[in-house]
């Protein structure tokens, strides 16, 4: 609470910033307004329908206009700081000139009374603007996919967005990777949401491809972002326009896999702005079938048990996400931007299986229910406060955030036979508070400084409670063993300088460092023995506390149209509350799993050397990169015998380990090219190796080692006919993943899209159909050690068909983008297993 009390004082602090700051001299995006009445100069009395136009002073175009009201009154809003020139005219009146009519940024509003008009004609004709931003763009410190003009993602969510972003793969389970690496911080808006940290896979399924507006990837952050990450961040930016007066649209999809819905509504005028966004989807219930086959082998190699099953899981999501932000400019030194995000998701399973065990003395074969009800919310609030000075560019940010995300699981097994049948009920709450300060310093036209300090400060509990049952889920008592409540805290405190560089001929270098200090403390309560087995849980608290230091470097070179780039960064993935709950995870009595408190973090240095080039139309980008990862963090699956409820169990149990190094070499290629102008082909390809040093004592535990290659692929072509028509197809495959002990599920669909406009661009209906020739995808996994063989495969429908629409509305004048809003950017924690959650184990 104490925490919540400061966010408080910081938002009323940010409010009287106009009383407490001077005022200094940057603010060429901070705006305006010019007001005033028109009077006829013989009647006296206000002209209503009057034309005022506004021009630079001298002049000869305008650069806006209105229309005076009933009242004879007119404002004119989103002025810069200037010198201008009014025009005012009305039938029968000679045009009256006012030159010069100025605006400081000390005085932002000009309130001019009242201005005299005697009769001549003059009418100011309609200005339009109109920018069309290609589907990619790469930039100097990212990439940018502007998912706003990717036609075959409409009716998806962001996991079908991301999914056709260059560098980027998404697995089966919705788990992303940048170049391979599953280590990846996922921002929305430049901010981190609670809901993100501890279920990424399943809140992205919430967010409907309607609502994103752009997504970037930063390969090679600088040490101005947190270290957290070592496959790098991608930011999810929303729709959020940036003009006057009042807009909005509406879109959504009905499909044959899920329907989606999504509301913008956005008021701009003068220095306040005001966005709502609200949307959701709906998924029809899927039906998934698995094969399991198991071989429990003994200290000779020889099989001692094998388990052999067959299931069935039918699930169905929802989901719905929603935001207000609210900004406003006192002047053109103080502005204050405050975003309040809800979230609320969640999905069912209902499932079935036919289990059977062979331990070659009674064989036996028993039924299985599962069912879950699986929910997630939360809400994340921020206020950002900026002071800008009297030198051009110089400012200064305060910014803090509140995160708050809430997972519950509640889950019922009932087996006929073996496994004791149990319900669990899973609690997780997770509370981060962040302070952030950066300050910006424009020496001069060579030199431009970056510097701030920042604490991130997490709050995790986890309750939860197992009940033994009978077959029909009834007369439940509570198992101690396998209960537990487990509290964690992390805290991190930071501090970061970045230094820009522009050199003679084209050179620049982007150089800096950062020290991140990580303290962590669990507490794990759960003393008990169960009276019917051989096993006891007396867990220990533990902390733990490292610091980092953190260099990044980037040098470039630009020849016209080309850029040559060479980069060099360090990054870490801290193990977050799954990887180290010491807890055993018992809800699948064959499958066991456990965290590991004494895990370190990774360590991750990156060497890249890039080439850009733009020909015409065309960008092709080139990449070449070198990745070395020390204490490597892998889940290890071994064989265990135990006695649970006087019966024996073979099974396997999973604990996270740092299992040694990796040293991988890749290269990356992504293009758009426009061989006719109505044609435009995008393709993006990564390659990788994945060649770990595995530590001895995890060496009995690895079934292959040696260098294997990996990669990922997109491709797409879109065609714009006429009559404002557009067909998009487009593809992309994964390829299987390795670990120590096998290989992951590889991962590949296409689709095809096209789309209808109307009323000038305003309104636009679509179709579009994924995977329609085939209605499964099948994934396999395969791991294996010296003492045991496990093989999966899962057949899970992905052939859809949808109709989607959209449509904007609003009327809106002369457009003046504000600043980009500067604010709490937490790209922490490593994401790993994200279908977990931080609430504790997972009973699905």
């Amino acid at each position: 609470m104490k925490r919540f009390y400061i966010l408080i004082a910081l938002f009323c602090f940010a409010l009287s910033a106009k009383a407490q700051f001077g005022v200094g001299g940057s603010g060429p995006t901070t705006t305006g307004r010019i007001s005033g009445t028109v009077i006829d100069s013989v009647t006296k009395k206000p002209m209503d329908y009057t034309t005022v136009g506004l021009y630079r002073s001298g002049g000869k175009s305008p650069i806006t206009g209105v229309v005076t009201d009933e009242k004879g009154n007119f404002k004119l809003d989103n002025i810069k700081p200037g010198s201008y020139k009014l025009v005012i005219s009305f039938i029968g009146y000679p045009s009256k000139t006012i030159d010069p009519v100025t605006t400081t940024a000390s005085k932002p509003d000009n309130r001019m009374g009242n201005v005299l008009l005697a009769p001549g004609a003059h009418a100011l004709a309609q200005v339009n603007v109109v920018g069309e931003a290609p589907l990619i763009e790469n930039r100097i410190d990212k990439i940018v996919y502007n998912a706003e003009k990717d036609l075959t993602s409409a009716g998806g969510n962001a996991t079908d967005v991301l999914q056709k972003v260059p560098l980027v793969a998404v697995d089966i389970n919705g788990n992303v990777s940048v170049r391979g690496d599953a280590n990846v911080r996922v921002l929305i808006n430049g901010k981190p949401s609670g809901a993100t940290s501890a279920n990424l896979s399943d809140v992205l399924k919430t967010i409907p491809a309607d609502q994103i507006k752009s997504i970037e990837v930063v390969t090679s952050p600088s040490a101005k972002y947190d270290a957290e990450g070592s496959g790098g961040i991608i930011n999810i930016i929303t729709k959020q326009k940036n003009i006057s007066g009042i807009s909005g649209s509406v879109s959504g999809g009905v499909g044959t896999r899920q329907n989606n819905g999504n509301v913008n509504l956005n008021y701009n005028k003068n220095r306040f702005s005001l966005g709502i966004n609200a949307g959701g989807n709906l998924t029809w219930p899927q039906t998934s079938l698995t094969t399991f086959d198991q071989v429990l082998k003994d200290a000779a190699g020889n099989p001692l048990v094998h388990n052999f099953n067959n299931s069935s899981s039918r699930i169905k999501r929802h989901g719905a996400i929603g935001s207000v932000t609210a900004g406003y400019e006192f002047n053109a030194y103080n502005s204050i931007n405050s975003t309040f995000r809800l979230n609320d998701g969640g999905f069912n399973v209902d499932g079935s299986g036919v289990n059977n065990i062979d331990n070659h003395i009674s064989p036996i074969q028993y039924f299985s229910k599962n069912m879950s009800h699986n929910h997630f919310g939360g809400f994340d609030w921020s206020i950002d406060y900026t002071h800008k000075f009297k030198k051009e560019g110089e400012e200064i940010t305060v910014s803090g955030q509140w995160s708050h995300s809430i997972i519950t699981t509640d889950y019922t097994n009932l087996f006929t036979a073996q496994n004791p049948s149990q319900t669990g009920d899973n609690n997780g709450k997770n509370n981060e508070y962040t302070l952030q300060l950066d300050y910006t310093l424009p020496v001069n036209k060579v030199l431009k400084i970056e510097a701030g300090g920042k604490t991130i400060q997490r709050r995790i509990n986890s309750n939860y409670d197992i009940f033994d049952t009978d077959n029909s889920g009834n007369n439940a008592q509570r198992d101690s063993l396998n209960s537990n409540l487990y509290d964690y805290t992390q805290n991190v405190y930071a501090g970061y300088a970045v230094f820009t560089i522009t050199l003679p001929k084209s050179y620049s270098i982007l150089a800096g460092g950062r020290v991140e200090n990580t303290r962590i403390k669990g507490d794990p309560q759960n003393p008990f023995q169960d009276a019917n087995s051989t096993l006891f849980q007396n867990l220990q608290p533990f902390s733990s506390s490292y610091t980092t230091y953190i260099p990044s470097l980037t040098i470039q070179k630009q020849f016209g149209n080309q850029t040559l780039k060479l980069s060099y960064s360090k990054r870490i993935t801290r193990p977050s509350l799954q990887f180290l709950n010491p807890f055993i995870n018992r809800s699948n009595i064959q499958n066991q799993s456990v965290g590991n408190p004494n895990l370190a973090p990774e360590v991750s240095q990156t060497v890249e050397l890039g080439y850009n080039t733009f020909i015409k139309s065309s960008v092709l980008n080139f990449s070449v990169y070198y990745k070395r990862t020390n204490d490597l963090i892998e889940g290890i699956a071994d064989t265990l015998t135990e006695t649970i409820r006087n019966q024996t169990v073979h099974a396997t149990r999973t604990i996270y380990q740092n299992i040694g190094r990796n040293n991988s070499f890749g290269a990356s290629f992504f293009g758009s090219v426009n061989p006719i102008k109505p044609l435009t082909i995008r393709a993006s390809i990564n390659g990788y190796t994945y060649s770990p040093t595995i530590f001895d004592e995890f060496a009995s535990s690895a079934s292959k080692i040696g260098t294997y290659f990996q990669f990922s692929a997109f491709g797409s072509a879109s065609y714009q006919f006429k009559g404002d028509f557009l067909a998009e197809l487009f593809g992309f495959t994964n390829s299987a993943r390795r670990t120590i002990q096998g290989t992951n599920p590889a991962f590949g669909i296409y689709a095809f899209g096209i789309k209808k406009q109307f009323m000038k661009r305003k309104l636009a209906v679509g179709f579009n159909t994924v995977q329609p020739f085939a209605r499964d995808k099948h994934f396999d996994q395969n791991i294996s050690s010296a003492s045991f063989s496990q093989t999966s495969s899962t057949a899970f429908p992905f052939r859809s068909f949808g109709l989607t629409f959209s449509y904007s509305f609003g009327k809106t004048t002369f457009s003046n983008p504000n600043q980009q809003k500067k604010g709490v950017n937490n790209d922490d924690q490593k994401q790993g297993d994200q279908s977990g959650g931080q609430g504790g184990p997972g009973g699905r």
